[in-house]
């Protein structure tokens, strides 16, 4: 059975995941970092993972505001603004190193044991569903982290779906709110915010 994988829509269930994967793991600062650049960039995980260091630091460590990448999927280049999460960078880029492992591998996000080769999805999928145990959720998986800044983006820029549309590479708008996971109980409550006059 496939696992149903959700958005994080709550403020609060947001800040408790991203404190369970800062402080629960040894590489805590890591898988922190992947989540906050998947959930700014809206890429798929498997994207996130592949980043490599020289796609985001300049040649003097300075952070890019913008990457430049070729999807995996889809083979189509894409652009990553970068700006949002210029902080948790900064902050990751230090924790490299103090790790050490900034002139050991070009990966942007790299195995701690063998920093040769950069983390795999099924190593962020172990990672993400030990968050779900110790948070008691069940909807976390490798792609919450793209779900959730579509659903974020799709909120802030008052439900401007053509514009998440556009960031997930998406060709329908079901396509997009079904990813959203905006199921009847979503819809009515954005609903009960409308004033039909």
């Amino acid at each position: 059975m496939k696992q149903l994988v959700l958005p994080i829509k709550s403020e609060e269930v947001l800040a408790q995941v991203q404190d369970t994967l800062l402080h629960n793991f040894k590489a805590g600062q890591r898988n922190y970092t992947i989540f906050q650049v998947g959930k700014a960039t809206l890429l798929r995980v498997s994207d996130v993972l592949r980043l490599k260091q020289a796609d985001v630091f300049d040649d003097y460590g300075a952070i890019r505001e913008r990457a430049y990448i070729t999807d995996k999927k889809t083979g189509k280049q894409n652009t990553l603004y970068l700006k949002p999460v210029m902080n948790d960078l900064v902050i990751y880029q230090q924790w490299l190193k103090r790790q050490r492992l900034e002139n050991q591998t070009p990966w942007l996000f790299p195995s701690t044991t063998r920093p040769q080769k950069h983390i795999d999805e099924r190593q962020f999928y172990q990672i993400m569903a030990k968050v779900g145990r110790l948070l008691d959720l069940n909807y976390l998986g490798t792609h919450t982290m793209r779900k959730t800044g579509a659903y974020r983006v799709y909120v802030q820029s008052n439900y401007n779906i053509g514009l998440v549309m556009q960031l997930l590479n998406h060709s329908s708008e079901a396509m997009t709110l079904a990813y959203l996971g905006l199921d009847q109980v979503s819809r009515e409550h954005m609903l009960d915010k409308i004033d039909f006059g």
